[in-house]
Formats: C-alpha cells, sequence, structure tokens
C-alpha cells in the first residue's frame, strides 16, 4: 500500500514541485475508521509555504492521480491529515506477490552492490561465553541477516586478542590446576579464573604430557592449549544457535604488521599526539571531545584506543561501505574517542555505526541469578541453549531493544504454551501447515483468481498486516532494530488466529474457501521468512 502512494506522490511533483521538499511519511492510523494510511504532508508543508494545510491537503489530493480500484476514498481530518482507504480487492492482491515470492518475499536490492562488516561477540579466548556474549552475538548475526536481506553483502567479523595480562593470567590457572593435579600444593590466586573449565584443560594437559611440563611456563604450552581449547568451544557455541563467523581477527597482527608503529608515528607527525608524564597521550580535546586520552601508558603499554583505531582502519582499507560495531555497555564512554581519531585522520565515521548491548539477568524461580565470569558462578550460553533450546534462546534476546536491559525469564522460556511468544509463532506456523495437510486430503488447493471475495473484517486485518512486512524488513534493517520483527510477526499471528477462528476454510464455499487457503499459505511463507531472519526454525508439525 505504501509502495503505491509512493509512487502517485511522485507522480504529483511534476504538479506540485514542493512536494519533493520534504520526507514524505505514511501512518498507519491507531483508530482503523481514520483509513489505512495518512499522510501529515499537508502540515509541514504549511510551515514552508506559510499556507493552511487543509488547504495544502486539498491541493494534494485534487493532483494525485487516483485509481478507483486502489483508493475507495481519501479525507482530509484534524489540523490536515490526509487519510487514504484502500480497496479490499486491491489489498487482497499482496497474496499474489508473497505466494509468487514465496521465501524472497520481503527481501530488496536498495544496498545492493554495497558491503558491510558486522562485528560481534569478539570475546577474548579466556572461558566460556557467557549470556552476556550470547546477546551480542544473537544481535549481531541477526542485524547481519536483515542487512543481508535489504541487499548488502555481509562479512561477519570476530575481533580478538591472545595476548596481554589476562591471556597470562589463563596460562598461570592452567599451570597450577595442572601441577595441583600432579599433587604438588601450589597456592591459587583469588583473582585467577576458577572455572571448572580450567580443571578440565589442566587434565587434557595431564593426561597428555603426565608430568613433563612441570617446568613449563605458563606462556608455553599452558597459554596456547588453554586458547585452543577455549576458542574450539567458543566456536561450538556459536554454532548451536547457527552463528559462523567468516573473519577472525587477531589484535596481534597489527603489532605484528607495523600498523601501530605506523599509526603512532602518524600522530605525532601531524601533531595530533604528545607526550607527558612518560605517556602518549591524543589530542581529543582537538577534536571536539572533553579531555586528551592516554594512547600508550608510560609502561609502554597501548590503552584499548590505539589498537582499536588501527583496527578500524583495515576496515576501511578492505573497502566496507558500512561497519557495524557491537560492543558491551562497558564501551559507552569509550568508543567515542575511536571515532574522533578516525575521523581526524579523514575517514567518514558516517559508515561506522556502533550499537551498544546492555545487561542480561537471567530470572529463575522469579529470582535473579547472579552473574562474575572469574568466580565462574554464571550461567554459560552453552548452559542456556541446553536448558531451553536455540530457539528460544535466539527469539527472546531478539525481542527486546538492545538498548534496554534485559532480563530472560528461565520460566517463560520453558512454557510450552502461548504465554510464549516463540511457541505462539511456531504453533502458528505449524496450524497452517496443519490446515494445508487437512485440506488437501479435501481436494481443496489455494486460488488466487477469487481474492477479492476476501472482504471480511478478519481477512482484510490479516491482509493488511501481511502487506506491511516489507517496510518492516527494510526499517528494521536500516535502525538495526530485530525487536521489530518479533513485534509485527506476534501481531501477524494473531491476525491469523483471529481470521481462522472466524472465517472457517473448510465448511466454506469453494471459492472463498480456496481464496482462505491462499490468504493462509501468504502468511505462512510471511511467518516463516521473519522467523528465517531472526535465526530461528519454522516447524511443519508440533
Amino acid at each position: 500500500m505504501k509502495k503505491y502512494l509512493y509512487k502517485i506522490f511522485e507522480s504529483a511533483n511534476k504538479r506540485l514541485p514542493y512536494i519533493s521538499e520534504i520526507v514524505l511519511v505514511f501512518d498507519t492510523p491507531k483508530i482503523e475508521t481514520h483509513g489505512d494510511l495518512s499522510s501529515n504532508a499537508a502540515m509541514i508543508l504549511s510551515k514552508k509555504l506559510k499556507r493552511n494545510p487543509k488547504e495544502i491537503a486539498a491541493e494534494i489530493i485534487s493532483n494525485l492521480e487516483l485509481d478507483n480500484a486502489v483508493i475507495s476514498k481519501t479525507e482530509i481530518a484534524g489540523p490536515g491529515f490526509i487519510n487514504f482507504y484502500f480497496t479490499p480487492e486491491f489489498v487482497a492482491e499482496i497474496v499474489k506477490e508473497i505466494n509468487k515470492a514465496g521465501d524472497d518475499f520481503g527481501k530488496s536490492k536498495k544496498y545492493f552492490g554495497k558491503k558491510a562488516n558486522v562485528e560481534f561477540v569478539s570475546a577474548n579466548p579466556t572461558g566460556p561465553l557467557t549470556v552476556g556474549h550470547g546477546r551480542g552475538a544473537v544481535t549481531g548475526d541477526t542485524i547481519s541477516n536483515l542487512l543481508e536481506w535489504v541487499g548488502y553483502k555481509v562479512d561477519r567479523e570476530y575481533y580478538f586478542n591472545n595476548a596481554g595480562r589476562q591471556m597470562r593470567v589463563l596460562g598461570d590457572s592452567v599451570r597450577i590446576r595442572y601441577l595441583n593435579l600432579l599433587g604438588n600444593q601450589v597456592v591459587f590466586p583469588e583473582d585467577y579464573y576458577q572455572g571448572e573449565y580450567i580443571n578440565d584443560i589442566a587434565k587434557k594437559i595431564k593426561d597428555e604430557f603426565s608430568d613433563k611440563l612441570v617446568n613449563e611456563s605458563a606462556e608455553g604450552k599452558f597459554k596456547e592449549i588453554a586458547e585452543a581449547e577455549i576458542f574450539s568451544d567458543i566456536k561450538n557455541c556459536l554454532s548451536r544457535i547457527n552463528i559462523h563467523h567468516k573473519i577472525f581477527f587477531n589484535e596481534k597482527s597489527l603489532y605484528d604488521g607495523g600498523k601501530i608503529d605506523g599509526l603512532l608515528k602518524r600522530f605525532r607527525d601531524s601533531g595530533l599526539s604528545y607526550e607527558k608524564d612518560g605517556a602518549v597521550w591524543l589530542k581529543l580535546s582537538q577534536m571536539g571531545l572533553d579531555t586528551d586520552k592516554v594512547i600508550v601508558k608510560n609502561t609502554g603499554e597501548p590503552t584499548y584506543r590505539l589498537p582499536d583505531i588501527a583496527y578500524h582502519e583495515t576496515k576501511f582499507g578492505r573497502g566496507y561501505d558500512l561497519m557495524v560495531d557491537l560492543f558491551g555497555s562497558d564501551h559507552t564512554a569509550t568508543y567515542p574517542d575511536v571515532i574522533a581519531g578516525l575521523k581526524t585522520l579523514g575517514y567518514d565515521d558516517k559508515k561506522i555505526k556502533v550499537l551498544i548491548n546492555q545487561f542480561v539477568t537471567i530470572v529463575k524461580d522469579g529470582e535473579a541469578v547472579k552473574m562474575s565470569t572469574r568466580k565462574a558462578n554464571y550461567i554459560t550460553l552453552d548452559e542456556l541453549i541446553d536448558e531451553v533450546g536455540s530457539d528460544v534462546v535466539r527469539y527472546f534476546i531478539n525481542m527486546r531493544a538492545i538498548s534496554s536491559h534485559m532480563n530472560f525469564d528461565i520460566d517463560l522460556a520453558k512454557k510450552q504454551s502461548d504465554e510464549n511468544p516463540v511457541f505462539y509463532l511456531q504453533y502458528a506456523h505449524a496450524r497452517i501447515c496443519s490446515i494445508i495437510r487437512t485440506v488437501k486430503e479435501e481436494k481443496l488447493e489455494p486460488a488466487e483468481s477469487n481474492l477479492h471475495l476476501l472482504t471480511a473484517e478478519e481477512e482484510q486485518s490479516l491482509l493488511k498486516k501481511l502487506c506491511g512486512f516489507e517496510e518492516e524488513v527494510l526499517y528494521s534493517a536500516e535502525n538495526y532494530e530485530p525487536q521489530k520483527i518479533c513485534t509485527y510477526l506476534e501481531d501477524l499471528a494473531s491476525a491469523f488466529h483471529k481470521f481462522y477462528t472466524f472465517r472457517r476454510i473448510l465448511g466454506s464455499e469453494k471459492n472463498i474457501a480456496e481464496a482462505r487457503l491462499a490468504l493462509a499459505v501468504a502468511t505462512k511463507i510471511i511467518i516463516k521468512n521473519g522467523l528465517s531472519i531472526l535465526g530461528v526454525s519454522a516447524p511443519e508439525k508440533m
């Protein structure tokens, strides 16, 4: 429906050039009697043209080439809204489009030829993925899916660091546990990694090497084996929720390749850095930020800002049109420093989109589960998948905006009822599949020749909801909001259940039954496509 309005407004530009001066928006009125779509164009233009908005609205309507077979009525409402009423016959035509396109319905080529990089998870290999990592993982993968649906060629990327103090502590944690297993009473520091996975790795090392590594340094075999084991577990865990990165980028390569030293030299040569108190400072105060920040400590160790700027330079060098970064909430105050540094070096910061992932609280039996990575009294992503399944994990994470704190209710997630939105949607899809199987036995086939018969309130409500899918996908992709797809699908499933309750297929006259069956098939396609974007399965039986 919106595509039709955009088309006729574009045609009216030739007669009313002022229309091209504003961004056209068509909204669905909250009250059904106010039409199917509404525009506030006249009110926006009123300020520009200094004319009465109702007068402008009347002028716009008189210059639109309206087809009576498409638009049944237009009206000017309130201070100057233009309300459009579509004919039931036109609305029903969406069924043909959906059933013809099938799995591709909702996809667009708006960004065809563009390359996007989505960096997410990026956890250093020091332990299992937590539920917090899982939120970033699912969101990053779903946003990647959305970008692909609107035409981008997407590279999913994982950035990690296997050097530094954290990794040294990891190696030493495993070394001490290994020595303990051999009977050596070595004190295990409280700030070391305490999880059971450390014992598991130490046991594997003992089983393979016996006591041959008693004098091995923490940064030798212990760190090497621990990193390999943990990274293997991380990849396996992600694969369980169907997440597969194309690129694994090691921060260490920035040092080995000379990019860090080269970046430092450029900052120094261009007068963008200076030395003070034995440290190197970046002149962020000259880049629009409040204060300068240290990029190399007085110990000679760079802060995160330097490698992050160098890392993003490699992304620009790889020719991406869009770079999406998913960070934890601990990056809220720090990523602007990286953006400012890149902008000062001449890079287009508009190509970078940073998304901040808020905390996840696991709620079980009405109580929040406390989590601490070091102490390992947390629920891992693997454990959560074991508890509720990959579909539920992905859907529950997707249905909340990442900018808000999330309570993951284990009890709700395990319910096999309409209270659980995953069950509700999958049941709707399975129910339609069952209907299709049943009516086939009665020799009924979906037919599009009688779609004009779909004029009942429940039929039209479902049809209009189907009409909105393409726009929902585009909006969700451009605004990085997967939760919009969840909301849309739940509304669609609700509209379908209402339709099927009041407008049965079996028992109806053949022409209307086959038209309703075509509508059910179209609904099934949209539910499946929406769940596919979210990375959730659409079972045919439940």
